[in-house]
């Protein structure tokens, strides 16, 4: 049995820490989670100690006599799905696989304006700031990836029916949302309740606020 180790930083702000720590809770595997501090002067020093890149998220997997580190988001969740096929991480249906892959890829490497202005700040609620026409467009953007995504698999799902890595791309975008008072259509909005009630999401919720309680997370 591999032993999984999640190196993370700030739950509260690491937005791309949240994405494969879903994809490990949807596996059903036990893993242990080292946690660092970021914004500290020693934050990517003792990344490195970890991951050749200095930054989170990455994944130490044992597996009998080895030991390995895989980094960046979307390849630890690719690395799940592959390990775990029983999680069904990606749909099994091949035209939705693709459509999956394509919006987690446009998520990974897209919307930087939208990243900037709607920091992740999981566990605050804040005011809405003054959007730019590009942040808007983005906005616009996702909003149509998920309405598309929804009304094809169930607007009672998620976004391809089954839980997938499509969602665990989009969670922090649901919760940046949600901080900033990101107006929502009424069927995204059941969707963004569906996303908050995964037991992931709730343990993350709970050490985001623990953070910000005990000052580990002051406000930027």
């Amino acid at each position: 049995m591999a032993n999984y180790t999640l190196i993370l930083g700030t739950k509260n702000w690491s937005s791309w820490s949240l994405r494969p720590y879903l994809a490990l809770c949807a596996t059903g595997e036990p893993f242990e989670e080292i946690v660092i501090r970021l914004n500290q002067p020693e934050t990517r020093s003792e990344i490195l100690k970890h991951s050749p890149t200095g930054k989170v998220p990455a994944l130490k997997i044992g597996d009998g006599s080895r030991i390995y580190t895989v980094f960046d988001s979307l390849a630890i969740c690719e690395t799940l799905a592959e390990r775990h096929p029983e999680a069904r991480l990606w749909p099994s249906d091949a035209e939705a696989r693709a459509q999956a892959r394509s919006v987690s890829a446009a998520m990974h490497s897209g919307f930087p304006e939208l990243r900037v202005m709607l920091s992740m700040d999981f566990a605050r609620k804040l005011p809405t700031p003054a959007l730019s026409d590009v942040v808007k467009d983005q906005i616009a953007e996702i909003i149509g990836y998920w309405r598309s995504a929804l009304d094809r698999h169930g607007r009672d799902r998620f976004l391809f029916g089954d839980f997938s890595i499509a969602d665990c791309m989009y969670a922090p975008v649901v919760s940046r949302f949600r901080t900033y008072g990101i107006e929502l259509p009424a069927e995204l909005r059941s969707y963004s309740a569906r996303m908050f009630e995964l037991p992931g999401m709730r343990k993350w919720g709970d050490a985001s606020r623990a953070e910000v309680e005990s000052g580990l997370a002051q406000p930027r």
